[in-house]
This record gives structure tokens, C-alpha cells and sequence, in this order.
């Protein structure tokens, strides 16, 4: 089969590898319109579960993933001059240059054509019997015929920056500062041996409040820098990948989906198919399980749109609770008043219940006592399951009519 993935990000490299291992006798090309190395953005993470499953499709590359990762398993919260720390699950961080340098390097040990600068011309896409949109949130090819594809884009309310910092989180960081013009947080996550992802994100009202619309971008660090100076311990915050050719831009996140994932043989991948809000922490995780996924679903189906029918099902069917659960995510920080007010053990507990669709219609601190005591009864554990996902579907009934 002849394949050409547009789009060189973790979701078209790594179905490249993964298809390669099924038949070598493939003939893929992965075409990147950047230059090779030149990727935006700074660490992205990833857990546990997904280090297993790629161990077991190609142990090489989830080695290689392995070994230049940094890991944690604490969850820290600062807020009012006070600290909170949980243990949770493993979780690692990458920079997202090595991360492509690790799936670039393996797929082409596999044989895999890749085509750095080289824009695909939407209108012409390459000549194959399959072509990936694995080209982002952005994505021309979906573009094109996005009536087709039922895109539909969701606009945050919030405002956030992607940053990177010399300060070497040990723990997964939550930070939340209060100023004259409300609250503004950040979440910081080591992914090197001297460097950290730092996500800084606030309401509309806190961001022109503070000036930040617009300061410059000297300007603008200087006084992320300050208000952020405790948990920075005096580390200066990076506006820009020593990669990226460009500063770093306040954005609102833009959920992403599409009502189909492919047509004819165009098929979407990763970004170009969904976003799920950053505070989750899943973008790479979901871009590499659609790969797993597409590849498995070619390897069971010779006839072309009955694999691109059993991904796009099975994807839809693994997405639902994933979406979900960052919808809720993003409305508990959208909301964050709710809960800045509780004692910091209580509301880094809650920070950890934000993707439940009971805590938005639950008073605070009742959920929080309810969900403490269902801790230790068994009867309010299957309440609370039975519960979540009925609020779940009234709520997204409502909201579709």
C-alpha cells in the first residue's frame, strides 16, 4: 500500500513506524512543511498505560521514549502562601524536539520516506492509495472539505501561554497567584534535566487587567516572572523554543471535532481530528493511540473503507469519556472562584475531581466530604459511578436540543 501522511507531529511519524513493522513492503512518506527540528512548543507528558502499549508494538522506540524522559508520581498545589502535595500515578515529560527526533530516527531505520519543507498543496494531495491528515488542529487538508468532515470548533473562555522555564519542576505543579485583577495559575512539568513546561492561563478580565494584552513579550514574562516568582525560585520563564522561530502568543483553547473522521481515502489523524483542553494532559497520549489504532485497523481489513470505519468507531467509542472529562476540566478553571476559597487540601482535592460531572452541581464542600466518604464506603462508590454519567447525558441532552 501506498501511503502519504501529511503532517511530521508524533501521530503521522508514529503510524509510519507502525505500519512499517506490519509490512515492510509499504510505501510511506511522511511530508513536514517545517524544516526538520524546527517544532514549536517545549515538554508534553504522558503516562503509564501508554509507555505499555507502545512497549508492546515497537519496544524499540518506547525505550528510546523511556530513557529521555523525566518522571514523577507527586502532584503539588500552592495557593495563599500554603502547599498541598498528593501522590498519584507515574507520569513522564518529553521535550517534543526529542520526541520527534526519537520517531524521526526510527522511521527511517524502517525505510520510511520523510519530506521536510515540503507544504502539501491541499487542492493536489499526494498521489496514494491512503493519505493521512495528521497535520494539526490547522489542518488544510481538512480544511478543504471541512462541510464534509462536520468540523466543528469551540472557543475557551480563558487565556493561556505555553512557556518554558530553567526551573526543574520535581513534581507535577499547580501554582495559584491572586492579584488585583483576580486569580492567574499556572501548571509546571519537567521534561529535561534543566528545563520545565510551564502553562500559564487566567480569565479575560485578569489578563487585560494585568496589562498582558498588551505588554510585550519582554514585558509580558517580566511580570509572569514576579507574580510566579515563589514557585520559579527566582528561574527566569522562555518565550520562545531555541527551535521555534517564533515568541509565544496568549491563546484560547479551541476544542476541536469533526461528526466523520475520513472520506474516501483521506482519513484524519491525531489534532487534525479532535482536541481534547491542555489541563488534561492528553493530546500526545490520544494522537499516538489513534496511530495504534488506524494501524491495527488496516492490518484486520484489507478493504479501505471498512478500516477507516472501525477506526474512526473505535476511536469515537475511546474519545467520549476523554472529552468529557477535559470539558469539565476546563469549566472547573473557567470557574475557579468556586473553589480558590476552600482550605488547599480540600480544593487540590477537587482539583483532582474536576472531570466529574457531579462537581459542577454539587456545593463544594459537600462533594468533597461526599467524595472523602466514598472513599471508605462501597455503597457510595457504585452512588457516585451510577450518578456521574447519568448528569453526564441530561446535561449533553440539554445541551444539543
Amino acid at each position: 500500500m501506498k501511503v502519504a501522511c501529511v503532517g511530521g507531529g508524533p501521530a503521522g511519524l508514529y503510524l509510519s513506524i507502525l505500519l512499517k513493522l506490519q509490512d515492510p513492503s509499504h510505501d510511506i512518506t511522511v511530508h513536514e512543511r517545517n524544516p526538520e527540528g524546527s517544532t514549536y512548543g517545549w515538554g508534553v507528558t504522558y503516562w503509564r498505560g501508554l509507555l505499555d502499549r507502545l512497549e508492546a508494538h515497537d519496544p524499540e522506540s518506547a525505550r528510546a521514549l523511556a530513557d529521555h524522559s523525566v518522571r514523577w508520581s507527586d502532584g503539588v498545589a500552592h495557593v495563599r502562601g500554603l502547599t498541598t502535595r498528593h501522590s498519584g500515578d507515574e507520569g513522564f515529560g518529553i521535550g517534543r524536539h526529542r520526541l520527534l527526533e526519537i520517531l524521526a530516527a526510527r522511521a527511517r531505520s524502517l525505510g520510511v520516506r520523510l519530506e521536510f519543507e515540503h507544504e502539501i498543496d491541499a487542492a493536489d494531495p499526494p498521489a496514494a492509495d491512503l493519505v493521512v491528515a495528521s497535520d494539526g488542529v490547522h489542518s488544510a487538508l481538512r480544511g478543504r472539505h471541512a462541510d464534509d468532515f462536520g468540523t466543528d470548533l469551540k472557543t475557551g473562555r480563558n487565556r493561556y501561554i505555553w512557556l518554558g522555564t530553567s526551573k526543574v519542576f520535581e513534581a507535577f505543579t499547580f501554582a495559584f497567584v491572586e492579584t488585583d485583577h483576580g486569580w492567574i495559575w499556572c501548571y509546571g512539568y519537567g521534561f529535561g534535566p534543566d528545563r520545565s513546561t510551564c502553562v500559564i492561563e487566567c480569565a479575560p478580565d485578569t489578563w487585560t487587567g494585568l496589562g498582558l494584552d498588551r505588554a510585550s513579550e519582554a514585558d509580558g514574562l517580566a511580570v509572569l516572572e514576579k507574580l510566579f516568582a515563589d514557585v520559579l525560585d527566582g528561574h527566569p520563564l522562555m518565550g520562545r523554543s531555541a527551535a521555534g522561530p517564533a515568541g509565544p502568543q496568549w491563546l484560547n483553547f479551541r476544542t476541536l471535532t469533526n461528526r466523520t473522521w475520513h472520506r474516501d481515502n483521506l482519513v484524519l489523524l491525531g489534532d487534525a481530528a479532535h482536541t481534547t483542553h491542555y489541563s488534561i494532559g492528553a493530546g500526545t497520549t490520544l494522537a499516538l493511540e489513534d496511530a495504534l489504532a488506524l494501524a491495527a485497523a488496516l492490518r484486520a481489513h484489507t478493504d479501505l473503507p471498512q478500516a477507516l470505519a472501525r477506526y474512526e468507531h473505535e476511536r469515537k467509542t475511546a474519545l467520549l469519556p476523554v472529552q468529557s472529562a477535559a470539558r469539565y476540566s476546563a469549566q472547573w478553571y473557567e470557574n475557579l472562584p468556586r473553589y480558590i476559597g476552600l482550605p488547599p487540601e480540600h480544593m487540590f482535592a477537587l482539583l483532582g475531581q474536576r472531570h466529574s460531572p457531579l462537581l459542577p452541581y454539587v456545593p463544594p464542600q459537600l462533594y468533597y466530604r461526599v467524595d472523602k466518604a466514598a472513599g471508605q464506603l462501597e455503597a457510595l462508590r457504585r452512588l457516585k459511578r451510577w450518578l456521574g454519567p447519568k448528569v453526564a447525558r441530561t446535561v449533553h441532552a440539554r445541551r444539543i436540543k
